[in-house]
């Protein structure tokens, strides 16, 4: 891609694309733009006012729902993509669609510290509540509620008093079901008995898992497992997963089954006209337009990221003084846009590394934008391949990069190689 020439930064910090010059004709005359009503929402999850580009996993997704209520055999989904291309909000549309059928969801978001065994309960009592009113047999809802407890106070956390979380179930504990604490067996007796109140009303349920490669090595297995269970019973119980790239190869790894278990689906930058719609069609709702230029100029200083497309779109608007937003308006705006993404969207991240785990993404930057080989990493650090895994695998933990394949490591933030090469070594 060629990188659009930005102008100078207003501030000390040097910025992470090439400078632009200002142009010299003057700004179309017309309406002021008003900064209240700007519509661009660069945010951690949070839903753009167009959600542009993803029809298709849309499409998909409807499908699921749809087998999955006429009873057909329908396998579970995963969402993979770098950060910053939309995950967390397509997996909450998701949940959306599948409220709006009536179903009932839940979502847990996974943290690689945690056993999924307390956040799985949570979810899964959030969904019976919103079938329960409908359910016309109250024993069978305490009936599974007693097995979710069951399952819940099996929590690793619990079992040795470091945790004071309490299930707010009322009902008895069930014996017997869900409880042996060996998690494979619990979870798939869970799934199922959750499944069968479900079929009670001909709906289904959908449990959400954000940040799903940060699920432990057992939990993984175990999840796997009880979704296979579910595809051979016919069980009306989804779930739907997102994660960085590499997730596939993690739950690859726990079973090798897991490559015909899930429906996997890969979302990345959009492309030019989805990119566009992302900004003319809310800027049309409050009566702002942009010229052409000024589109071309945002499509290339966010190459297509949909985060990014806010996080411009967002500095565009609000210092462009009159619609239509201009060349000259972008331009004014980008440095800006830049200083709010270095601080918030890449310095947060690099701030987390340790100073060997910083200098060995420096080298990762300093090679490519591509995924680069681990051993050209240590040749560039003049370090033996073994003496680096420590800062490799800290880095993969804490999810700023990922092993694209074997061999290879990759960013998982686009852009970061971009602003590594921006700072000082």
């Amino acid at each position: 891609m060629t990188a659009l020439a930005l102008a100078p930064a207003r501030t000390r910090r040097r910025p992470f694309f090439p400078n632009l010059r200002r142009p010299l004709y003057p700004a179309i005359e017309s309406e002021s733009v008003d900064p209240v009503r700007n519509p661009y929402a660069p945010g951690a999850g949070q839903r753009p006012p167009e959600l542009a580009g993803r029809d298709r996993e849309l499409q998909q997704f409807e499908v699921v729902l749809e087998r999955v209520a006429r009873g057909r055999p329908e396998r579970s989904m995963v969402i993979t993509g770098l950060r910053g291309v939309g995950k967390t909000v397509l997996l909450n549309t998701f949940k959306s669609m599948a409220i709006q059928r009536l179903w009932g969801t839940g979502k847990i978001e996974a943290r690689p510290d945690q056993s999924i065994r307390r956040p799985v309960a949570a979810a899964l009592h959030m969904a019976i509540r919103e079938l329960a009113p409908r359910h016309r047999a109250p024993e069978r809802i305490e009936e599974f509620l007693g097995v979710l407890k069951a399952f819940a106070m099996r929590d690793p956390a619990a079992a040795k008093g470091t945790s004071h979380w309490s299930p707010g179930i009322e009902v008895p504990a069930s014996r017997g079901r869900a409880d042996s604490g060996d998690l494979e067996i619990d979870l798939t007796e869970l799934f199922v008995d959750a499944s069968a109140v479900a079929t009670d009303l001909g709906v289904g349920i959908a449990l959400f898992i954000d940040e799903m490669q940060d699920v432990q090595a057992a939990d993984v297995s175990a999840l796997c497992a009880a979704c296979h269970e579910l595809s051979q019973s016919g069980g009306p119980l989804i779930v739907v997963g997102a994660g960085l790239p590499h997730l596939p190869s993690v739950l690859s790894a726990s079973k090798s089954y897991s490559e015909r278990l899930f429906r996997y689906a890969r979302i990345d930058k959009l492309d030019r006209e989805a990119a566009d719609l992302a900004l003319i069609l809310p800027a049309r709702e409050e009566e702002v337009e942009f010229t052409q230029e000024a589109l071309d100029a945002l499509y290339d200083a966010a190459d297509g990221y949909p985060y990014f497309v806010q996080a411009y779109g967002k500095v565009a608007w609000d210092l462009a003084p009159r619609t239509p937003i201009t060349l000259d308006d972008v331009k004014v705006s980008t440095p800006e846009a830049e200083e709010e993404l270095a601080v918030g969207f890449f310095g947060s991240r690099y701030e987390r590394a340790t100073p060997a785990e910083r200098d060995y993404m420096h080298a990762m930057a300093e090679i490519g934008d591509e995924p680069v080989p681990t051993a050209e990493v240590a040749e560039a650090l003049g370090r033996k391949p073994s003496s680096l895994s420590p800062a490799r695998d800290s880095l993969i933990k804490k999810g700023l990069i990922y092993s694209a394949e074997r061999g290879l490591i990759a960013f998982t933030v686009p852009h970061f190689g971009r602003f590594l090469r921006a700072q000082p070594v």
